[in-house]
């Protein structure tokens, strides 16, 4: 019974997602007591062209191959911001540049999962659960890592240390560590009275005692910049009218409760919307509107985050990527090989990590995609063991079962 209600709980966002709370946060710390170290996962569901946010102009069939979706190289109208010579940035990512140059940004090219097919469920469901199958496992590797961190290692009970910033937890976060979630909300929020008496009437009860108390506490927590942004989003302001606004409020909530002294230091967020079958480039194609938005959601991160961001990892990464060639509608079908990125104070940065496999058509996967090179479960590991203190052995053979042969990237973080 206490294994269903908890389930349920972490489903719906628990009693806060009930009363109109913008969240509920119920983790215990992440890593050693009073640790600095914040950890971000943002998850661009719906498989980033990677060819076209982190184009390899250098390559000599980079253009012939992509055709019409070909981002011109550096100097030339519309062309790619440099990275190294041989790689650069969509014109788009601006922040992310400038982010790169003051070291804090690095880019992995030809990278991907485990994952070979072409399902976007499955994708995401193996990406999330950390093994090498859809559905090896119905527990997310970021909630396995945050319960193995904490193992030994507990703050107070008060504390509030995973959260999830959206309408609900993904299965990236879901397992035996409780977590929170945040999103915002239209509905009004309780005083802090009618809290205080619903966390004396469930004072006994082992799950809901402490989730109302926990509500109070992140109510606490969001007065703030945050509650202030979702408050002017439910006025109406025409700020807050643009579509691209729901990603920048949890953006500046998921920078303003890390920032907190007492809040969480492992956070998700989820990003939508990056399966770009039709007019992906262009000033306003959808994927030229997704890569300005991850910019601004960055650069938003960044300085709600303040001085917390010189101990913090973001890890931005997609389930797959597109396609090389362009479909008859001018976007890119579902692919393989893709992008990421790793930023952050935390991370020594400016540098491009790739073993190019080029893009002849006997090169390519299947004859149609970027072949891989490299495995994303390398550059988690890496992140969990600079942010969270855990070890190869425990990395392989928990958090990421089957893995040993996938050794963590290393001289990455600081």
């Amino acid at each position: 019974m206490l294994s269903t209600r908890r389930k349920a709980l972490q489903t719906l966002c628990g009693p806060a997602a009930l009363f109109g709370l913008p969240g509920l946060s119920f983790a215990a710390a992440a890593g050693p007591q009073g640790s600095a170290r914040r950890l971000v996962f943002i998850f661009l569901r719906g498989g980033m062209d990677g060819l076209s946010a982190v184009p390899p102009y250098g390559d000599p069939l980079y253009a012939a191959q992509r055709r019409s979706l070909a981002v011109a190289a550096p100097g030339l109208p519309g062309g790619a911001l440099n990275l190294d010579g041989h790689f650069g940035l969509h014109p788009a990512l601006a922040n992310l540049h400038q982010l790169y140059t003051a070291g804090q940004l690095a880019v992995l090219q030809a990278v991907a999962s485990p994952y070979r097919e072409r399902s976007h469920f499955d994708a995401q469901n193996l990406l999330e659960n950390g093994t090498a199958k859809p559905f090896g496992r119905d527990e997310g590797w970021l909630n396995i890592a945050l319960g193995l961190a904490n193992s030994g290692q507990l703050a107070a009970p008060s504390s509030s240390q995973g959260l999830a910033l959206g309408a609900s937890i993904p299965l990236l976060l879901r397992g035996p560590a409780p977590v929170g979630s945040w999103s915002p909300t239209q509905l009004p929020q309780p005083d802090a009275d009618l809290l205080q008496r619903l966390a004396g009437l469930y004072r006994g009860d082992a799950l809901l005692g402490p989730a109302f108390a926990m509500a109070r506490e992140t109510q606490t927590l969001m007065t703030g910049r945050a509650a202030a942004g979702a408050a002017d989003a439910r006025a109406g302001s025409e700020d807050m009218k643009t579509s691209a606004q729901p990603m920048l409020v949890l953006a500046q909530a998921a920078g303003d409760l890390l920032a907190k002294a007492h809040g969480p230091r492992v956070a998700s967020i989820d990003f939508g919307g990056w399966d770009t079958h039709i007019s992906q480039l262009g000033e306003h194609g959808a994927l030229t509107r997704k890569l300005r938005l991850l910019d601004r959601t960055v650069a938003t991160l960044k300085a709600a985050l303040g001085p917390s961001w010189q101990h913090t990892v973001v890890l931005v990464a997609s389930e797959f990527g597109r396609a090389v060639a362009a479909n008859g509608s001018g976007g890119t079908d579902h692919g393989t090989g893709g992008a990421a990125f790793v930023l952050g104070g935390a991370v020594r940065g400016g540098r491009v990590i790739a073993d190019w496999p080029g893009l002849a058509d006997q090169a390519l996967h299947e004859g149609r995609d970027l072949r891989p090179t490299a495995d994303l479960r390398a550059l988690f590991k890496a992140a969990l063991a600079a942010q969270l203190g855990l070890d190869e052995r425990v990395l392989a053979n928990k958090v990421f079962p089957d893995s040993g042969s996938v050794r963590p990237l290393t001289g990455l973080f600081s």
